[in-house]
């Protein structure tokens, strides 16, 4: 499966955001990367160039690659919805992001692996397709035989809670009530900018 796998902080330090999570080498260097270090001054960005990097921030922050990114923004513009709200909707219901929302693992990339390596049940059925589509009422669950990986036992110590995403410690498993509203994804994504990029 195809996946960015260059170096994290250098994409984070491009947006100003620590994207992939928390990251000391970032906390270091707040700054654009670049030889000429934090003192070098930068042209100011046309409107192509502030869409663009938004699109790029939605894509990097969620894992997901061009075609993908661009497939569900024709799904978005599609449905009846607001098509910037709708296309973070679709991004949250991706089975990935969600299993990453529950806590079962640190990162979104770490929740890729577990699913890709099939110790994730939707519907007590083995699903290992991250960009799967969760629909309302869908649980996802941990297998039987990964409930005792350190990985997800330390992962879930530090779950938050989240309004769409309802939590059962003892089956190790939760529900996705619905696709979040806007107001309550907490991703830093202004995605009318991306609209406004894919409409051009």
């Amino acid at each position: 499966m195809a996946r960015y796998t260059g170096p994290k902080t250098k994409i984070a330090r491009k947006f100003g955001q620590p994207i992939f999570g928390d990251d000391k080498a970032y906390e270091k260097k707040k700054y654009p990367p670049g030889q000429h270090g934090p003192n070098k001054r930068r042209a100011k960005k046309s409107e192509y160039a502030i869409q663009l990097a938004e699109k790029q921030k939605a894509k990097y922050t969620y894992g997901i690659l061009e075609r993908q990114f661009a497939n569900m923004y024709k799904k978005a513009n599609a449905s009846k919805g607001i098509t910037g709200e709708v296309l973070l909707q679709l991004c949250e219901s991706r089975l990935d992001n969600v299993v990453y929302r529950f806590g079962i693992a640190p990162t979104r990339s770490a929740a890729r692996q577990l699913v890709s390596h099939k110790h994730i049940t939707v519907n007590g059925e083995v699903v290992n397709i991250p960009s799967y589509q969760l629909k309302e009422g869908d649980v996802v669950a941990v297998r039987e035989k990964s409930k005792s990986l350190t990985a997800i036992k330390n992962s879930l110590h530090a779950r938050r809670e989240y309004e769409w995403l309802v939590w059962n410690d003892e089956q190790v498993s939760g529900t996705f009530t619905k696709a979040p509203e806007r107001v309550q994804i907490p991703e830093d994504i202004q995605e009318l900018l991306i609209v406004e990029l894919y409409s051009k």
